[in-house]
């Protein structure tokens, strides 16, 4: 028997928390939310710590209106001795969620992660027959839920895939959240224990659906956080003078049509998403446009226009070729060195840029 506990830690996760509980409900053993924000999150939190979108009450709330078998437990970071109200990093957050988990599969997952309910079976056959690891490719949406946003970043991202469903047991630990890695009670990777690899969930066509760059709000979050964190902030800028903000401000309208994601060190771009979404995110948006929740959406006229523009339209199929033969088995070393050089010039440029404005 297959008996997942999913573990989500989020900070302003509205409008999607209870609709993401919602969507894994069905397919839980149980489902352990962290909330609240890092040490390095304050300008987007309240003074304990906690969000300052309802989404802590939207999580009470579920408890008490939307779970019968009492499947949700909610933790902060006062239950785990963090007496200011603060996680001291993600990483804490997550081993939170772990060491309560109690099934055979432990499945990470964001609040505006979602997956198709006819993925769930086949994903479930899987877990079945005892698999280690599963990372998954993803489909990243932008300023709503009809565009995907593509880039040289986001393929490499997705050719390594995003680790979230491991194996799980007395004695397992989650190690480190940046890959997300956890070792049995031996202290050995559980991929080493069988690993199902991004490429062989795309070619199942089995994706996350990660819907990080839909809301205004979203794009807000961001800034203050990775804005602030000095850990992940050279990842954003890339020591170039693009910075978070700046990409805040090509968020809300567009100026620069080819950097339109927050990792700023190389091209992105958006094109028209022709698939389908998991029905819980369908739901989500049906209630915000018929008013039932308050949600501000993203204006779309600059979008519009964008896909109106035939050669943003020839350019990007251009760029998306170029990715995928980048992260072909043949294309990934030339990309990786080219990655490599153009990183190191832009920090140059960057290093000299500050030093002239000194």
């Amino acid at each position: 028997m297959v008996y997942i506990s999913f573990g989500m830690i989020v900070l302003n996760g509205e409008p999607f928390v209870r609709y993401n509980l919602r969507s894994l409900y069905p397919w839980a053993h149980q489902i352990i939310v962290v909330e609240g924000a890092c040490q390095t999150s304050k300008a987007v939190a309240t003074p304990d710590g906690h969000s300052t979108d309802g989404t802590l009450e939207d999580l009470r709330r579920f408890q008490a209106e939307e779970d019968p078998e009492k499947k949700l437990s909610v933790v902060s970071a006062r239950d785990e001795g963090y007496e200011d109200g603060f996680w001291p990093e993600k990483v804490e957050m997550c081993q939170a969620f772990a060491k309560r988990a109690t099934g055979n599969y432990l499945w990470q997952v964001d609040s505006d992660e979602f997956y198709r309910e006819q993925d769930m079976p086949a994903l479930l056959n899987l877990l079945e027959k005892g698999v280690g690891r599963i990372a998954f490719p993803q489909q990243s949406f932008w300023g709503g839920i009809d565009h995907v946003n593509n880039s040289m970043y986001l393929a490499d991202f997705s050719r390594r895939g995003v680790p979230r469903v491991f194996a799980w047991g007395p004695g397992y630990s989650y190690v480190t959240h940046r890959p997300a890695t956890v070792a049995d009670d031996k202290g050995t990777n559980v991929r080493k224990g069988g690993d199902i690899s991004s490429r062989a969930m795309f070619k199942r066509g089995i994706y996350m659906y990660h819907y990080c760059l839909v809301f205004p709000s979203q794009a807000l979050t961001k800034v203050g956080y990775y804005g602030t964190n000095s850990q992940v902030k050279a990842d954003y800028s890339g020591g170039f003078i693009p910075t978070i903000h700046s990409w805040h401000s090509n968020f809300k309208q567009i100026t620069r049509p080819y950097h339109l994601h927050n990792i700023q060190t190389c091209l992105s771009w958006i094109r028209p998403y022709r698939g389908t979404h998991p029905a819980q995110v369908i739901n989500m948006m049906a209630d915000i446009r018929a008013g039932r929740i308050s949600h501000e959406l993203r204006r779309t006229d600059d979008v519009e226009r964008l896909m109106h523009s035939r050669s943003y339209r020839l350019s990007t199929l251009l760029l998306d070729a170029m990715a995928s033969v980048s992260m072909s088995a043949i294309g990934y070393p030339f990309f990786r060195v080219w990655n490599s050089a153009f990183g190191r010039f832009k920090r140059a440029v960057g290093w000299l840029s500050r030093l002239v404005t000194q």
